[in-house]
C-alpha cells in the first residue's frame, strides 16, 4: 500500500513538474507577468474577520449641540475610514535576537564497605586471601552533561505600500489589505500587508506605521529568473520530502 502512494505521489508531482516545465518554456525570454489588479474579497481564500467587539453605544444629541457620542471630531477627517478607502502603510522592521545558553552538570559518588571478625575471617579463607576484606564491596557512579545553544537573527526591512480598507468592524477598527509589484528585468518582487488597524492611529497625512498594525501579516517576496536558480529542481524537493533520512 505503502508503495502504491509513493507511485502515485511520483506521478502527481511529475505530472504537476511537466506543467510547471511546459509554463516555463513558454516563457522563455519573456519577463514574468504582473498579477491582474483584482478586489481582494473576491480572492481565493479570503475570509471576513471575525473579531470580539465591545457592546454598540447609541447615537444621542443634545439640544443646541453638533456634538454626538460616536463623533471623533467636529470637522470631516479624510483620513481612510470606509471600505474602499485607501491608506499608506509604512513597513519598518527592525528585529533582532540574540541567546546563548550554556548548560552543565555532574556528580560523582563512591561507597565502599568492609568485612571484619567472624565473616571477614570466612571470606579471607575462602578467597585465600584474594579479596581485601577492609574493602569488600565498593560502588561508584557517575555523571556528566555539557549543552550549549545559541541563537543570532537579525531582519531589517524598510519600505511602504497603499493598503485598502475591506472591511469595518462592528467597534470602528479598520481591516486592511494592500498588494505592491514591482517589476525590475526579468524579477518581480511582491510585497504583501494585511490586518487591523485603529481609526486614531491612522496619521494626519493618511499613513500608519506597521507597528500599530494588529494581527499584522507582512511577506516580502519574488518571483523570476534569479527566484528559480535560488530554488532547488522539483526533483530534489521530491526527494527530500519522501527520504526518510
Amino acid at each position: 500500500m505503502t508503495i502504491r502512494k509513493l507511485a502515485t505521489l511520483l506521478t502527481l508531482t511529475l505530472a504537476l513538474a511537466g506543467c510547471g516545465t511546459m509554463d516555463r518554456l513558454a516563457n522563455v525570454g519573456n519577463a514574468p507577468a504582473l498579477s491582474p489588479i483584482t478586489d481582494p474579497t473576491t480572492t481565493a481564500g479570503y475570509q471576513p474577520i471575525n473579531m470580539p467587539m465591545p457592546q454598540a453605544i447609541a447615537d444621542t444629541y443634545q439640544a443646541n449641540s453638533l456634538y454626538r457620542t460616536s463623533a471623533k471630531g467636529f470637522f470631516k477627517d479624510e483620513r481612510a475610514h470606509r471600505i474602499g478607502d485607501i491608506v499608506t502603510v509604512i513597513v519598518t522592521v527592525n528585529d533582532s535576537a540574540k541567546i546563548a545558553n550554556t548548560t552543565q552538570s555532574s556528580r560523582n559518588s563512591t561507597n565502599s564497605a568492609g568485612m571484619g571478625g567472624i565473616l571477614g575471617g570466612i571470606v579471607d579463607t575462602a578467597s585465600a586471601g584474594t579479596i581485601d576484606t577492609t574493602d569488600a564491596v565498593d560502588f561508584n557512579s557517575g555523571m556528566a552533561n555539557t549543552g550549549k545553544g545559541s541563537v543570532n537573527r537579525s531582519e531589517s526591512l524598510q519600505t511602504s505600500v497603499a493598503a485598502i480598507v475591506t472591511q469595518v468592524l462592528p467597534n470602528g477598527n479598520l481591516v486592511i489589505e494592500g498588494h505592491q509589484e514591482v517589476r525590475v528585468n526579468f524579477e518581480v518582487r511582491d510585497l504583501v500587508v494585511a490586518g487591523i488597524v485603529r481609526p486614531s492611529d491612522i496619521q494626519a497625512n493618511n499613513t500608519i506605521p506597521s507597528s500599530k498594525i494588529a494581527e499584522a501579516r507582512i511577506a516580502y517576496g519574488g518571483r523570476g529568473q534569479i527566484t528559480d536558480v535560488q530554488q532547488p529542481r522539483y526533483g530534489q524537493q521530491v526527494m527530500d520530502a519522501i527520504l526518510p533520512f
